[in-house]
């Protein structure tokens, strides 16, 4: 059906209501749009875009019979209710305070909404997709919900509950869209297509009361014209039919459902009837039928609420007429919807499943109107209409009446005189009228009552319209009526309310509670004195001698005893001499209600009262504890810091005196006392332990402190564990230590002094490179590999805070620091001074931002100009040889600028010639060959020979004699030597040997190895099987002899294998 008018309209009206769901958030705003998309005929499939309906009603309907499907089909419109509040909440404009997330504790949600499958999916389509441990929430990235996705989905959420309604009422259009998807739906005589399928009373099994059409368009049940009366009962709803249309066969409506059937344009100009049957009394209550009447309350109400009503024992007796059969007044036994929310409710709710609305909150009262209206919310507190007790929000019934909460105000039986008495004058009393809500009699004809300031005009209307009538004529003047004793006393009652309430307002005002408000009337009422000003200026005045009488009252004493304690004397609890504070006389005074005699009576047993509690505590002496409750305001807690305090003096002397803690002696005889202190000073768990630290201390031949047998003691309690945990030997100094005082690095478990420790670190910090700072017993971590570099070193900085100097510790950080920068291949070290920093250009000139000098960033040589235009080994060149001072400083600048660089690191080193080729860059400790830059493995050593035999058989030219063919017997090539502290260039001075072009051994082999790497020949074809093997093992080459494999097929095969490593970086040496 896509692109046909149903789905045309369907996006209409799905467009239209999404805006208005967007911009309102309020659901009653789109109820006309809801219900036209479930009436639209579309597949489930196209009518919903975001929500898995066939998905969510197949997972919910799996039930064995009709009944089941009915009832698990309540609970997911119920679940949807819930779900379409969460969807309004967030595209409402003023969205609650904790909308970002849901609760999965609250009980209403995990009995509903969490009860039904696919719920939470819904709850992923708002946006609610943070997985929490008590529910879902958003996201914290996500600011605001996504109005417009919400109130698609709300709207599909809305479509489907009412579909859902329709669908258990029978009055769904398209039921053939669910045959397939819930089961037992359908019966086999299903009518056509323009009828109702009405669930039969017996398969609901429940009462309720008629239910509210629902505004569907759809069309009733067809039935034949038969020309009788009209049936009594609505043919949609249910309810009292009040009209009938001879269009529509004679089918019968009432009032509501006659305007929602007849709005359709094909009906809009049916002829309808009214029916004309007698008035049916309805009660006064429920607004049902009316099943008697009561003559003493003048009330007609049901069967139900007759008998509720006339359970209280002051209605028992009334006597009551039988109106109509009790079979009559049952209601329809159908579900009833809920006018706000259209919930489908069972007929025993009296309020509604989701909103907790009552059940006739919004539909058409047939009662009349309340003067007072009813709370806009059922969980707030409501006042009753007949006895005008306030009730608590959740209450159904009043608690003093027994009326229901949506009973209207009961008739007003009589006045003060009878209908039929006249009064001392011979007339009716019509001016006299009692309020029906404060039952305070008003003596004028009045509207609103004096007392409570409420309307009573139904009480009023009888005075006013007999008022109306004639005054009888020639009457003769009767003397003035005796004044009514009850007027007068319930005029005096309200005067003195009315006055009460102005004196404790404006005591408020000052500060004064209402309890010395009152008590203060009771005193100053005769006068015309404010109760306020007399608390100010009388009341201390009357405290005291409330205190004086009080005093002079002889007591007898709290216990046997006491009065001998407090010496000869004689003392009594509260003798002659006894003062009482005027915060206890004041509490005994507002306590007595003004009274003064009660006052001083309660006074002296609150006092008796205390002094018992004090003597309980160990305090005998009755004149202390008399002036302490004085003193403190007659509370005990501050009677007994005043008390305490003189006890406690010698202890804070002791505390706050100047002198020393004596130390805790272990061979002390008051063994308790040497606990206690342990227990107070070191926090130690229990009295045990306290006693296992004095016995470990008078241990022979102890070494170690109080402290550190405190502190292993805390750890545990095996004594001969805590033994081990005292005695650790240092392996650096070898002294023993307890566990508390050694020190151990993370990477390993090797343990050492705090002394040794800071010493070791001490020294490896200035004296050697930050890779050599390992553990001093095993060399522990790996320093090479970068993971564990980077953490062992994140520790190791918390370790050396503690124990090492500030510069020392500065000295850590700065080559830290540095090691961690030249990692980096945009680092620099300037050439002119000490100073590092990174180059992000690309230029070969850089500046450094410390001296402000020019260097090169490749050959990091100072920079010149003739640098500009030539590559570094160009402008080296240049300087050989037309550079007099370069050509002045001969050796010394030809080493400086042709020595050797780090592979790894890139560090320039200006070495002497001549020296080991084994070299290790003392930046980064990377060991390699500096002939030919390659890293260093175990070394394979070739004597001159072996190397003249590589070069000859590659064809490569050497000299084996002088250059100008004089030979001499001492090597004659040019070193940099420290002589007296100054670089002096001088011959090497070594012998030489015929047939090394007059060098030394060491030099000969130089030249010759600067020969092959020069022209990069691989030494392989001359090495024998054991060099081999060694090679392999360096280029983790298989090196594994074969079965039955002969030498020379092994050293062929090993050889080509390692020919076919590519060889070195290609270095060649400048001789």
């Amino acid at each position: 059906m896509s692109g046909g008018p149903a789905s045309v309209q369907m996006d209409e009206v799905r467009s239209r209501s999404q805006s208005l769901l967007s911009a309102s958030g309020v659901a009653q705003d789109v109820k006309v749009e809801v219900q036209t998309m479930a009436t639209i005929a579309l597949p489930l499939s196209e009518k919903y875009r975001h929500i898995g309906v066939e998905a969510i009603l197949k997972e919910n309907m799996a039930c064995c019979n009709k009944q089941e499907v009915l009832e698990s089909l309540s609970k997911l419109i119920k679940a949807l209710s819930i779900l379409e509040k969460y969807g309004c909440n967030l595209t409402s404009p003023a969205r609650p305070k904790y909308w970002r997330s849901v609760k999965h504790n609250n009980p209403v949600f995990r009995n509903t909404v969490d009860a039904v499958k696919g719920s939470r999916r819904i709850l992923f389509l708002y946006g609610y997709t943070n997985q929490q441990i008590d529910g879902l929430s958003f996201p914290d990235e996500v600011n605001e919900p996504d109005t417009a996705k919400v109130a698609a989905v709300t709207l599909e959420v809305m479509t489907l509950r009412t579909e859902g309604d329709m669908v258990i009422k029978g009055t769904h259009p398209h039921i053939e869209y669910f045959k397939d998807i819930i089961p037992f739906i359908i019966q086999q005589d299903t009518p056509g297509n323009d009828a109702v399928v009405i669930q039969p009373v017996e398969e609901l099994q429940v009462q309720s009361l008629p239910l509210k059409p629902t505004p569907v368009p759809v069309a009733p049940p067809r039935t034949p014209s038969t020309g009788s009366t009209p049936a009594s009962n609505c043919n949609l709803c249910g309810a009292t039919s009040t009209l009938f249309c001879p269009s529509c066969d004679n089918q019968t409506f009432c009032d509501a459902c006659d305007g929602l059937f007849h709005r359709h344009t094909s009906r809009a100009n049916h002829k309808r009837d009214k029916i004309l049957k007698t008035k049916q009394e309805t009660c006064t209550i429920c607004g049902t039928s009316a099943h008697a009447a009561c003559s003493t309350c003048a009330q007609r109400l049901c069967e139900n609420c007759d008998k509720l009503f006339h359970s209280h024992p002051d209605r028992i007796g009334h006597h009551r007429n039988i109106i109509t059969p009790s079979k009559t007044s049952s209601p329809s036994l159908s579900p009833w919807e809920c006018a706000h929310c259209t919930t489908v409710n069972e007929m025993r709710a009296v309020l509604c499943t989701t909103c907790e609305r009552p059940r006739l909150s919004t539909a058409a009262s047939i009662v009349p109107e309340s003067l007072t209206p009813v709370p806009t919310s059922p969980n707030t507190d409501w006042q009753c209409k007949s006895c005008t007790v306030v009730n608590q929000g959740s209450s159904i019934l009043c608690e003093v009446c027994e009326r229901p909460r949506l009973a209207t105000r009961p008739p007003v039986a009589s006045l003060l005189c009878s209908p039929g008495s006249l009064s001392e004058s011979g007339t009716k009393s019509l001016s006299q009228w009692m309020c029906q809500f404060c039952t305070y009699v008003n003596t004028h004809p009045v509207a609103v009552c004096e007392m409570c300031n409420l309307s009573g005009k139904d009480s009023v209307q009888p005075a006013a319209s007999s008022s109306k009538e004639k005054p009888p004529v020639a009457v003769k003047p009767q003397p003035k009526p005796r004044l009514n004793m009850e007027v007068k006393r319930q005029k005096m009652m309200r005067e003195d309310g009315l006055y009460l309430v102005q004196q404790i307002r404006e005591a408020e005002k000052r500060g004064i509670s209402a309890e010395e408000v009152y008590a203060a009337i009771g005193l100053c009422g005769g006068s015309n004195t404010n109760p306020c000003d007399w608390l100010t200026s009388e009341l201390p005045h009357l405290l005291d001698q409330i205190c004086a009488m009080a005093a002079s009252v002889q007591q007898p004493a709290v216990e046997n005893g006491a009065a001998e304690e407090a010496g000869n004397g004689g003392q009594s609890v509260a003798g002659e001499g006894v003062k009482m504070s005027r915060a206890e006389a004041k509490l005994a005074w507002l306590s007595a209600g003004g009274d003064i005699d009660k006052a001083v009576r309660q006074l002296l047993r609150d006092r008796r009262a205390k002094m018992k509690e004090l003597h309980s505590l160990g305090f005998r002496d009755v004149l202390q504890c008399e002036e302490a409750l004085r003193l403190s305001g007659g509370e005990v807690k501050g009677a007994l810091s005043l008390l305490q305090r003189p006890l406690l003096e010698p202890f804070h002397q002791r505390i706050w005196a100047n002198q020393a803690e004596p130390p805790i002696d272990p061979t002390d005889p008051d063994k308790q006392r040497m606990c206690r202190r342990l227990l107070a000073l070191y926090d130690l768990p229990s009295w045990g332990r306290c006693e296992l630290v004095l016995s470990l201390l008078q241990e022979p031949d102890v070494t170690y402190s109080l402290e550190d047998v405190v502190q292993a003691v805390k750890e545990s309690h095996d004594k001969d564990f805590i033994r081990r945990l005292l005695k650790n030997e240092c392996p650096i100094c070898m002294n023993s230590f307890p566990r508390s005082k050694m020190q151990s690095l993370t990477s390993c478990q090797c343990s050492v002094c705090h002394e040794c420790f800071g010493h070791y670190f001490t020294i490896t910090v200035r004296d050697k490179h930050i890779r050599d700072m390992v553990c001093p017993i095993c060399s522990e971590p790996d320093i090479n590999d970068p993971e564990q570099l980077d953490s062992y070193f994140s520790t190791l900085d918390i370790q050396l805070r503690g124990c090492l100097e500030s510069d020392v510790y500065d000295l850590f950080h700065k080559k830290l620091t540095e090691h961690a920068l030249m990692k980096d291949p945009k680092f620099l070290w300037c050439c002119h001074c000490t100073s590092g920093f990174i180059n992000d250009g690309d230029q070969l000139k850089v500046t450094c931002p410390s001296c402000h000098r020019s260097l090169c960033a490749r050959c990091q040589k100072a920079w010149e100009p003739q640098h500009q235009d030539l590559s570094c080994e160009q402008f080296q060149q240049w300087k050989r040889d037309n550079d007099p001072e370069y050509q002045r400083q001969g050796l010394a600048g030809f080493l400086r600028d042709n020595g050797i660089t780090c592979p790894q690191c890139k560090f320039q080193y200006a070495l002497t010639k001549g020296g080991c080729m084994h070299f290790s860059c003392s930046q980064c400790r990377y060991q390699f060959c500096s002939g030919c830059n390659n890293p260093y493995h175990k070394t394979i050593y070739w004597e001159a020979p072996r190397l003249q035999a590589l070069l000859q058989r590659s064809g490569v030219e050497f000299n084996t004699d002088p250059s100008n063919g004089a030979q001499t017997e001492a090597c004659g090539v040019m070193e940099q030597k420290d002589e007296a502290g100054q670089q002096i260039d001088s011959p090497c001075g070594h012998q030489t040997q015929p047939g090394q072009a007059g060098l030394c051994e060491k030099h000969y082999k130089e030249y010759l190895v600067s020969l092959i790497n020069s022209h990069s020949l691989d030494p392989a074809l001359l090495y024998d099987i054991p060099e081999l093997i060694r090679a392999c093992e360096r280029y983790l080459v298989d090196k594994q002899k074969g079965e039955n494999e002969d030498d020379n097929a092994y050293q062929a095969r090993l050889t080509k294998k390692l020919m076919e490593v590519p060889l070195g970086e290609k270095v060649p040496r400048n001789n």
